[in-house]
């Protein structure tokens, strides 16, 4: 059935992606609040594009009421982790009080689903602002799901490849300039996930919402060195890299599934693919007996990094 869907943070890199993916079967509607980027977005997909700043509750409002949505995929957040150590209202701003703003809304308007989308810095041990913030909005999703009619899933993943502010264009940007491209961790190991893999969780996540409402939604991630990331593309490109100062709120690290939430996951598998499903305060019968990091994961082949490192999409080459 065809639907309409509004997309906070519809003019990002996830949100433009996804308006792409769904308005051949329905009725896709864009949000953000950079004017700029906005209508960049609406040429980029054909969708209408409106401004909205979800820390304003009003300005929520009335973009719900104009385009009627049926589902709401939430993208809009402040997602740099340094900047939110450094600048945690705003965090908190966007991402909580957002979350919140999207959440009350939609439950008042009657809209049947909210996605969240997620981050694997939400999962345990949080280590940072940002973090936090994505964990109080999945939790927030999570509980207020069955206290209205409107339906609440999150989906939670590592990094996009070549998404805005993400390493990849970082890198491209100083090889191009320099020939030197300058890392915080060369010892971190990172999950990788391709646009398309994200589209595909956030839409497997609206298929299968009746089943999922009230949980999180994550699926197998392979995982890389950022040393071997480097190595591979000076060797396929020349240049050198050189590590660089730290930055805040950074750890080696990342968790989609942190040791604590073991006991409420289970396994399931869509479209072949292993996908973890959490349930916040839901004892699974057969829980998931060890938690994904990308310390334990398959690590990704060189093949596989040169396929991400090679393909950058359109709009990034």
């Amino acid at each position: 059935m065809r639907k309409r869907i509004l997309i906070t943070g519809g003019s990002g890199f996830l949100g433009k992606r996804l308006a792409l993916a769904l308005k051949g079967k329905h009725e896709v509607f864009l949000c953000g609040r950079n004017q700029k980027q906005n209508r960049a977005a609406k040429e980029f997909t054909g969708c209408p594009a409106f401004p909205v700043d979800v820390a304003r509750a009003e300005s929520v409002r009335d973009v719900m009421v104009e385009t009627k949505p049926d589902t709401v995929i939430h993208a809009a957040a402040t997602k740099f982790v340094d900047l939110a150590e450094k600048q945690p209202l705003e965090c908190v701003d966007v991402n909580v009080l957002g979350s919140e703003n999207v959440a009350r809304i939609a439950m008042e308007m009657g809209v049947g689903l909210v996605v969240g989308i997620s981050t694997d810095k939400a999962a345990p041990p949080v280590r940072n602002t940002y973090g936090l913030s994505k964990a109080l909005m999945e939790r927030v999703f999570c509980s207020l799901d069955g206290k209205t009619k409107t339906r609440f899933v999150c989906v939670r993943y590592g990094n996009v490849a070549w998404s805005t502010g993400s390493v990849l264009p970082i890198w491209k940007r100083m090889h191009e300039t320099k020939k030197v491209i300058g890392t915080t961790g060369p010892e971190m190991r990172r999950f990788f996930f391709t646009v398309d893999e994200a589209v595909k969780l956030v839409t497997t996540a609206m298929e299968h919402s009746q089943d999922l409402a009230g949980k999180v939604l994550s699926r197998h991630m392979k995982a890389a060195l950022i040393r071997d990331i480097l190595d591979i593309w000076v060797k396929k490109r020349g240049g050198r890299w050189e590590q660089i100062q730290g930055r805040p709120g950074e750890r080696d690290d990342e968790f989609l599934i942190g040791e604590l939430e073991l006991p409420f996951t289970r396994e399931v598998k869509y479209d072949g693919v292993p996908h973890f499903v959490i349930s916040f305060n839901e004892r699974q019968p057969k829980p998931l007996a060890q938690g994904l990091s990308s310390a334990n994961t398959q690590r990704l082949t060189e093949k596989e990094i040169l396929k991400i490192i090679d393909n950058p999409p359109a709009e990034e080459q």
